[in-house]
């Protein structure tokens, strides 16, 4: 069945404001390495305020991914909630720039809440320490659903992230009902253990009864099935989906389908900032499952995308990744 779009994502749009700092600085803060924390406007100021010069740039996970594909033209669309404020319109311009439709109905300039933004804190590894305001981005519901846009995707791809309020699950199921209805395919990511924590059993549910594909890391992954080591873990989750594709940092991606697991060594790169490994080895690996490549191949791309992403600053890829891809051969 032919469809418009290859691939549409849904997700938190948020503007990054990425900025090096040293261990001692996050413990002066009080702030986890290497997670997400969800703040609130205080403690969104507090941190701001506080951190070295940085550079804004339109992120959130999903669009990040839709954003990658966008660099290979393929016929994307990205659902996400902004407020038609300064950051807003960045982050608005900043996905169509990259080929992405992006119609959802902007938050009304007069409300309180602003456009999400995630402050991402680099430390000297590369290590980066997420500390999140939402804002707008947590109101999508149903509404902002498209069921002609729903229809007419060949594979959606959900954002676990967004999965913290009751509407927004709403919207995920409503998502993948029409997607799956109309004869389209749905993905999940899930974005890091913590959600996994807070929403195991409702995930569990989504992922038997509407995913087709999983994307974890090995931290996600044993969060949500358990098993006594990664293969474990791997052979467990692989029951609930027809593709589960999980990445394991330096050691590279496995995915396994149809009782096959499938190792994809790492692509070796010098990390500057982790920022968006998982939302670019996303974008790669969907940009070959859109060109019909064979499994092998679509981790191939994964990793190739990651690696670029994580040479540089910023969670958006600084090359043309189907440049990278033609070098490889893929």
């Amino acid at each position: 069945m032919n469809k418009n779009y290859k691939v549409v994502g849904i997700g938190n749009a948020i503007v990054d404001v990425l900025a090096k700092c040293s261990d001692e600085f996050l413990i002066s803060k009080g702030i986890k390495k290497g997670i997400m924390q969800l703040i609130d406007t205080p403690r969104a100021a507090e941190i701001y305020n506080s951190m070295n010069a940085g550079v804004e740039v339109s992120g959130g996970s999903a669009a990040n991914t839709i954003a990658g594909i966008g660099t290979v033209g393929i016929k994307t669309a990205f659902v996400g909630k902004v407020k038609d404020d300064q950051l807003g319109r960045i982050f608005a311009h900043d996905i169509r720039a990259q080929g992405a439709d992006f119609t959802t109905p902007m938050v009304d300039s007069e409300s309180i809440d602003e456009t999400g933004r995630s402050m991402i804190l680099v430390s000297p590894d590369g290590e980066r320490s997420m500390n999140t305001y939402l804002g707008v981005a947590n109101q999508l519901n149903v509404e902002d659903i498209d069921p002609d846009l729903m229809a007419d995707t060949e594979w959606l791809y959900l954002e676990g992230y967004l999965f913290d309020r009751p509407d927004s699950q709403a919207a995920f199921i409503r998502a993948v009902e029409l997607c799956n209805g109309s004869g389209g395919q749905s993905s999940l990511s899930l974005s890091d253990p913590f959600c996994v924590e807070r929403h195991r059993e409702a995930f569990q549910d989504l992922i038997a009864n509407h995913i087709n594909m999983l994307f974890c890391n090995e931290h996600e992954l044993l969060s949500m099935y358990g098993g006594e080591s990664l293969n474990d873990a791997i052979e467990i989750g692989a029951q609930f989906v027809d593709t589960l594709v999980c990445t394991a940092g330096a050691e590279g991606a496995y995915i396994a389908n149809g009782g096959e697991i499938i190792h994809v060594p790492a692509n070796s790169v010098n990390m500057v900032d982790a920022t968006g490994a998982g939302d670019l080895f996303a974008a790669g690996f969907l940009a070959g499952v859109s060109q019909n490549k064979s499994l092998e191949v679509c981790g191939m791309m994964g990793c190739i995308a990651a690696a670029e992403v994580i040479s540089s600053m910023g969670a958006r890829p600084q090359t043309n990744l189907q440049e990278l891809f033609d070098i490889n051969k893929l």
